[in-house]
């Protein structure tokens, strides 16, 4: 299949601007696959250093296979959307087990590992073994809702997107289109002050010759973001506190955290906090001065949380599986909520 003039064009641009990434410059699908899981839901500037560090601690995937869950998030820490570590772990297990320690480059086999979605396997396996499968993701609708003239993403809309990418795409350099399609949504075709004129393929884009971009497709109305009282304990015995383990598939699963949760408006703090103690790891408490308020902001919501220094009625022990008591010099050994780390800031 030949390469149209217009595609010949894309990739030409792509050639000369493409943005210089350190996973671009290897064809191992163990570090494209790694990559593409840390793109996910994450800015490319605030990924770049956890991938760089994770590949040096982890130069293959057998490595990851061997290690412990607690060691691999203690490096995503910070990442978020922490079930993609979680997820990837038991990929490479997987890998290891079934496959002899070599990533498939079947489409069905590989979209069936944990974590694997649509986009992931097309770009993946695109970029390390030459597939020919188009990668939509956000930068890629946006490109194409703009040049099919586009302006509700509906599930038959995204069928005439996939099917034009699926006429673009050929056996020559299909992972470089697929990077080039999303390099022209994040650096040429962005959501707001798109540079049309530098363009490759505007000759043809609906949005371009109607000159209204920017009215494809149509923008969403954002959610008020839901705001939750948090109100933790740091429960001191002497010059250690205590600290607990989340369950693995809940949010932020696998990290560790102080006793607390959410309580609503109009409770007394400190009474909330001794009952909330007193449920979730059976420890009696007296609650002391108030550490200090911190905020923060997750995906879909924010929280303001209220730290307390706390010691403990008598000593009982706690009910909680996976606890620990330790002291502040042990913090970096353990992987804790960004939130918590707030917290950290105002004890030290």
């Amino acid at each position: 299949m030949q390469i149209s003039p217009e595609i010949e064009k894309l990739l030409d641009w792509y050639d000369l601007n493409h943005r210089k990434l350190p996973f671009r410059s290897t064809k191992d699908p163990y570090k494209i696959w790694i990559s593409e899981i840390m793109l996910q839901q994450t800015q490319i500037n605030t990924a770049v250093p956890y991938y760089n560090q994770w590949v040096k601690m982890y130069p293959t995937l057998s490595h990851v296979a061997k290690a412990k869950f607690s060691k691999l998030l203690k490096i995503w820490e910070g990442l978020g959307y922490y079930a993609r570590c979680n997820n990837f772990h038991k990929s490479s297990k997987i890998v290891m087990d079934q496959y002899n320690g070599v990533i498939p480059q079947d489409y069905k086999k590989f979209i069936s590992l944990p974590g694997v979605g649509e986009y992931t396997a097309a770009a993946v396996l695109s970029i390390a073994f030459d597939k020919k499968i188009p990668a939509i993701d956000g930068n890629v609708k946006r490109v194409m809702s703009r040049y099919l003239g586009i302006k509700n993403i509906t599930p038959k809309n995204y069928n005439r997107i996939k099917n034009k990418l699926k006429s673009w795409i050929s056996n020559q350099r299909p992972g470089d289109f697929n990077q080039a399609m999303m390099d022209l949504g994040s650096i040429i075709c962005r959501s707001t002050k798109p540079i049309c004129i530098k363009c490759p393929i505007k000759k043809s884009c609906k949005g371009y010759l109607n000159n209204s971009p920017e009215e494809y497709p149509l923008k969403l109305l954002k959610k008020k973001t839901p705001s939750v009282i948090v109100v933790v304990a740091l429960i001191w015995r002497k010059n250690k506190f205590y600290i607990q383990k989340r369950k693995i598939n809940s949010m932020l699963g696998g990290l560790w955290e102080f006793p607390g949760g959410r309580i609503r408006k109009g409770e007394f703090l400190p009474s909330a906090l001794e009952k909330r103690v007193r449920d979730e790891c059976g420890l009696e408490i007296i609650v002391n001065e108030k550490i200090g308020v911190i905020k923060h902001k997750y995906s879909h919501f924010s929280i303001t949380m209220h730290g307390f220094n706390c010691q403990e009625k008598s000593k009982i022990e706690p009910v909680a599986k996976d606890h620990r008591w330790i002291s502040s010099k042990q913090i970096d050994q353990f992987a804790f909520p960004k939130a918590n780390h707030k917290l950290f800031s105002l004890i030290n």
